[in-house]
């Protein structure tokens, strides 16, 4: 007879087994944006989505573009502190 285990183990093996925690992580880094950024700039980014550990992010005003661009580090530091590990290095505004 097997035994019996919580919910969240089995959840954490599943992910273990099918190695989602990657994505996982890159939808929790993205739905936290606007907490992060505040509504007025995530009201402007039209597109948000993560490959090879850069951040590409499209916005539709040039104004806040440049808003985002001088304050990327802080960004950066702000999504990865919601991680056990970094996984964020860049941000490419589009």
């Amino acid at each position: 007879m097997q035994q019996e285990k919580p919910l969240k183990a089995v959840i954490r093996e599943f992910v273990e087994h099918y190695r989602l925690e990657k994505k996982l992580n890159e939808f929790k880094l993205i739905d936290k944006w606007e907490e992060v950024v505040g509504k007025m700039i995530a009201k402007h980014t039209t597109s948000l989505h993560i490959d090879k550990r850069v951040l590409y992010v499209e916005v539709d005003s040039s104004i806040v573009r440049s808003e985002l661009n001088m304050i990327k580090t802080a960004i950066i530091t702000r999504l990865n502190s919601y991680l056990d590990k970094p996984m964020i290095d860049k941000i490419v505004l589009k």
